[in-house]
């Protein structure tokens, strides 16, 4: 797992100087930080949101065992307050890394839009911990929505064309992403678990595929039509090759296609094979590629936007 997590770290780190090499486009300063900064946010989302999707299915199988994977959702928190710390720092700053504490100015951040989602999802994060401490962990679903909602308004500022849309397509995009990688992750925690109950292991992988069929149909179309918004159809072929924002969204679409073949293995496996349970094997490969998806996610947030060619 920390070998994984060490590789994935590597994708935001030298990415930004791969991507760029040879398109003639200037990165922000601190590129390779910021990205790995929304690489560990986004993953820091994912964890919550999927441990209280499969939870809820779960509670909907007839005759599910009572045991549930230990939660991560406190961990996961804790370590979306930092990144989104880190990320408001950036922020506070004029979007240029801090070298001292000197130079973060906090009160500035209620002065600017970005700063004002920066620290919403500082605080969102703040209150998802808190709320997977508490009683009714049920309520981080809540903060956990706000720190999506401030992340898809970031994506898609007031001067670009129709924001709302691209806010909208941005939030379900991440929202469905949450759920696949997170649900998925989840899943194959609580399987072991339930040894003893070898038709409730089954069933519970059954849902949550067919589930994650409707995700990944989301999940592309919401893809393809952000894509057309910044990069038109006549364009879109040129770009994907010759800016760095196009070359890192066509390894992502190389890396999700991927994730479609072993999610579609594990289906087959799944319906098919005399032992269901072993869709469990391309199921692991799975949230692997997934891991990659996200890696590659946070690059792609700090590369500049390609231009928009009309």
């Amino acid at each position: 797992m920390l070998v994984l997590v060490a590789l994935a770290a590597l994708i935001p780190l030298l990415g930004p100087s791969l991507a760029l090499d040879g398109t003639g486009e200037a990165a922000a300063p601190g590129v390779a930080g910021i990205g790995l900064l929304r690489t560990v946010l986004f993953a820091a989302l994912c964890v919550p949101v999927g441990e209280l999707f499969v939870r809820r299915l779960a509670d909907r199988l007839p005759g599910a065992p009572p045991e549930r994977a230990r939660g991560w959702a406190p961990y996961a928190a804790g370590v979306g307050f930092v990144a989104a710390l880190g990320l408001a720092s950036v922020v506070s700053t004029g979007n240029l890394v801090p070298h001292s504490l000197a130079a973060i100015d906090v009160g500035g951040l209620y002065e600017s839009r970005d700063g004002k989602l920066a620290l919403l999802e500082v605080n969102g994060f703040a209150a998802a911990g808190l709320c997977a401490l508490s009683a009714r962990p049920v309520t981080q679903v809540w903060p956990l929505a706000a720190v999506a909602v401030a992340e898809a308004l970031r994506a898609h500022p007031p001067p670009e064309l129709d924001p709302l849309t691209g806010s909208a397509l941005t939030f379900v995009h991440l929202t469905c992403a949450a759920l696949w990688v997170g649900g998925l992750l989840y899943v194959l925690r609580t399987l072991p678990l339930w040894r003893a109950a070898g038709e409730a292991r089954v069933a519970l992988l059954g849902l949550y595929a067919r589930v994650a069929a409707v995700l990944l149909a989301l999940i592309t179309a919401t893809g393809i039509w952000s894509t057309l918004r910044r990069m038109p159809p006549d364009t879109v072929l040129e770009q994907l090759t010759t800016t760095a924002y196009g070359r890192t969204l066509l390894a992502k679409v190389i890396v999700v296609a991927a994730v479609a073949v072993l999610a579609l293995w594990a289906r087959l496996r799944l319906s098919r094979a005399a032992d269901p349970l072993t869709a469990c094997s391309p199921a692991r490969a799975e949230v692997v590629a997934l891991g990659l998806v996200v890696a590659v996610s946070g690059l792609l947030t700090a590369l500049p936007v390609p231009i928009r060619w009309t």
